[in-house]
């Protein structure tokens, strides 16, 4: 039930990144996914997708700051640090630890050797799927079931897969990039389709290794101590040191043009080190990782990657002659949309709150 779901979720947010493609054609001047909201509601349309678009990428930094301290923990368990007459263990030590290492990062005014690091997502992707399928063959086997069908679970899984797909806010730079931008259509599907086979692959794996005892991050189920364990989750690690600096500077950059700092080096410093303490003070008070992820999910990447897209597809288009049966299409994506933001929002919200 949760893969077929799983595959339903890829398809609607594939079609609404070629309705952000049809968007970009109305206009040559539209270049980033502001300006489409500036071309259909003014300027209220691009404070929204501002709004949305900044808070995501926070949340976003903040889960990587997480998945750094879990997966450090998992590494080095019963760790623990004295400082004067306080004592920190644990996954707060490894927070603290990994956000005196990005720090420098986040200064940085040129992120290329970054990027070049963080395009190794996809060796990374590559590597863990091989360590799960070799810790499956020589240890754990692929005997567990779980149940067909949880209801009580179905919005948070719903929240968990939108984040999967969640990168529209990227299409239109990735658009007005491109030399042939016909085929951007083509580039979209490629991608879609490879991240759906490799999502849906270690979903099934990880169900058929793990059963319900999977966790939110399938590298703290691997056996301590093993090769594969070790290789997976460093290999799991060097991406998030990379992208929490890719992530941030978006957001830092807003704030020293709105506060006019762009030319003054210590405020932009001191703007991005206090985004670090921000972010390392909500990871250290949020309790479980995959809640906050379907939290991001249903609440931030429902509104960036189908709702925005499919509003403002209406909007541009609203003169023009639509078909109809595309018409209840999109009418019945955002029907949808609206609710598993709202009642995904509610249920990972409560559950968060549940583990506080």
């Amino acid at each position: 039930m949760s893969l077929a779901l799983f595959f339903v979720v890829a398809i609607v947010c594939f079609y609404t990144g070629l309705l952000i493609q049809r968007c970009m054609d109305a206009h040559p001047h539209i270049r980033s996914y502001p300006d489409i909201g500036e071309f259909s509601f003014g300027y209220n349309g691009r404070l929204i997708v501002s709004i949305f678009m900044y808070i995501e990428l926070y949340l976003i930094g903040v889960s990587f700051l997480i998945l750094e301290g879990d997966n450090l923990d998992k590494l080095f368990p019963n760790t623990e640090f004295d400082l004067f007459s306080l004592t920190i263990r644990g996954k707060q030590l490894f927070l603290l630890i990994s956000a005196l290492i990005v720090l420098p990062t986040t200064w940085l005014r040129n992120l290329d050797v970054l990027a070049y690091i963080s395009a190794g997502g996809v060796v990374a992707s590559m590597v863990l799927l091989g360590s799960l399928i070799w810790i499956g063959v020589t240890e754990t086997g692929f005997q567990k079931r779980g149940r067909l069908l949880n209801w009580s679970g179905l919005s948070t899984a719903l929240g968990l897969f939108f984040v999967c797909f969640t990168s529209h806010a990227v299409f239109p730079t990735i658009h007005a990039s491109m030399r042939d931008k016909t085929k951007f259509s083509r580039v979209l599907m490629i991608s879609f389709a490879l991240c759906t086979l490799n999502y849906g692959a270690m979903a099934v794996l990880g169900y058929l290794m793990y059963g319900e005892e999977l966790q939110s991050q399938v590298t703290l189920n691997f056996p301590a101590g093993k090769l594969c364990s070790k290789i997976a989750i460093y290999t799991t690690l060097i991406n998030p040191f990379a992208k929490y600096a890719l992530a941030i500077t978006p957001i830092a950059l807003s704030i020293e043009e709105w506060l006019a700092l762009q030319f003054k080096r210590s405020y932009s410093i001191l703007v991005r080190s206090l985004l670090l303490i921000s972010s390392v003070i909500m990871a250290s008070s949020i309790p479980v990782f995959g809640y906050f992820m379907a939290f991001i999910g249903s609440f931030l990447s429902v509104m960036v990657s189908v709702l925005l897209p499919c509003i403002f597809y209406m909007k541009i288009y609203r003169a023009s002659p639509v078909n109809r049966i595309e018409l209840i299409l999109i009418m019945g994506i955002m029907l949808i949309g609206i609710l598993v933001s709202v009642i995904g929002t509610y249920s990972s919200v409560m559950q968060i709150i549940f583990h506080l």
